[in-house]
């Protein structure tokens, strides 16, 4: 069976958050590697869900500015498949 390949990475901190960190680590019942992953993900899921805003708000503000209804867009999107 293969071994998982990983990557250590060392982080510097003020001794409180550390502490934090090792306390709300034990507290969901996780090392700090595994709680280190999970707040990654949140955080890159957070960052996804912000850039899908700008995205659609960029959008938004170019339908508005040619005065294109939702059929509008509707058509020119599904005229370009």
């Amino acid at each position: 069976m293969p071994s998982r390949q990983r990557s250590i990475m060392t982080i510097s901190v003020p001794p409180a958050m550390a502490r934090e960190y090792r306390e709300l680590a034990k507290e969901k019942g996780e090392n700090s590697s595994e709680f280190f992953r999970e707040i990654f993900t949140y955080y890159k899921q957070q960052k996804l869900k912000r850039d899908l805003a700008d995205i659609q708000q960029y959008g938004e503000a170019r339908a508005r500015k040619a005065k294109l209804t939702e059929k509008d867009i509707e058509r020119l999107v599904f005229a370009g498949r």
